[in-house]
């Protein structure tokens, strides 16, 4: 199925897009950085520089260390980094349902394209 995927240039050179927000919502979930890249198959140095970007693109932090102590320490987002996930989701929902009658429409087209000579049958 054809689908849209959505990312926003918010300053040159300074982008969000479907992994960093993944990677975001996996912090949120795992309460750990490490873990986060871990479930994406990233290594925590990819992990800890792409938090470290989106952290300094805004004006405050998007994720914060927590302390360990008697319950460990670890990594959560912050209301900002939280307000961040919540309004891309809204604006990738938006973007598709604007989109959904020019998706089917490629869809259906691709599902009707005839095959290329080549597919069909091999060249001796």
């Amino acid at each position: 199925m054809a689908s849209l995927s959505v990312r926003i240039d918010l300053k040159p050179g300074s982008r969000i897009g479907p992994g960093k927000i993944e990677l975001l919502e996996k912090i949120a979930a795992f309460g750990s950085i490490s873990a986060a890249g871990r479930a994406m198959n990233m290594s925590y140095r990819r992990a800890w520089e792409l938090v470290e970007e989106m952290n300094k693109l805004f004006p405050s932090p998007l994720v914060s260390a927590r302390t360990g102590g008697k319950h460990g320490g670890g990594t959560a987002l912050t209301p900002l980094g939280l307000a961040v996930v919540t309004r891309y989701r809204a604006i990738e929902q938006a973007a598709t349902e604007a989109a959904r009658q020019h998706l089917s429409a490629l869809q259906a087209e691709l599902a009707a394209a005839p095959l290329a000579v080549e597919e069909v049958e091999p060249r001796p």
